[in-house]
């Protein structure tokens, strides 16, 4: 098995590192890198712990090798951290009982965040859709219902404060 120079931007960080061939992106991230918010459930992408986000799109950490990622810009839910979005999904999921153990969180609000931004978020937001984006996410604690509700109501203020244009 032969090492790989890989060239990543981690959370707004150029980060370059050698790295084993079959190395996994999520074992980088939080082996090599200390960002434990990736979680390791299944490892065989199923679950959806490992969730982030590679050049804006949601991917499976456990699954994706750290070479696939040579050259992409990752980020983990460490990275969304402090955006204005990733603070009112936390509260919302809060307020909504969508927390319990919190194992699943930091995939759910990967994957909650990829489907509200602004350029992809689909119009109207309704549960359906939401259900059908975080599908992908596996949670064995709250049954759904309080994670779905709550990002259905930050996807409802976004649109609410779109449409006063207060946003």
């Amino acid at each position: 098995m032969s090492d790989r120079r890989i060239r990543v931007v981690v959370n707004g960080q150029a980060v370059e590192a050698v790295v084993p061939a079959r190395l996994t992106l999520a074992d980088f991230l939080r082996d090599h890198l200390g960002l434990t918010g990736t979680h390791l459930g299944c490892e065989h992408g199923v679950c959806g712990a490992c969730t982030v986000l590679l050049d804006d799109r949601s991917a499976r950490a456990c699954i994706t090798l750290a070479v696939q990622a040579d050259g992409a810009e990752v980020t983990t839910v460490e990275g969304l951290r402090g955006r204005e979005l990733t603070t009112r999904l936390r509260s919302a999921m809060s307020r909504n009982h969508g927390l319990q153990c919190g194992f699943c969180t930091p995939g759910f609000l990967v994957s909650a965040t990829e489907l509200l931004q602004e350029e992809t978020r689909p119009k109207p937001l309704d549960a359906e859709c939401v259900r059908e984006a975080l599908s992908g996410n596996t949670c064995r604690c709250t049954g759904y219902q309080g994670i779905v509700r709550a990002v259905l109501e930050v996807g409802n203020e976004i649109d609410d404060h779109a449409a006063d244009g207060s946003d």
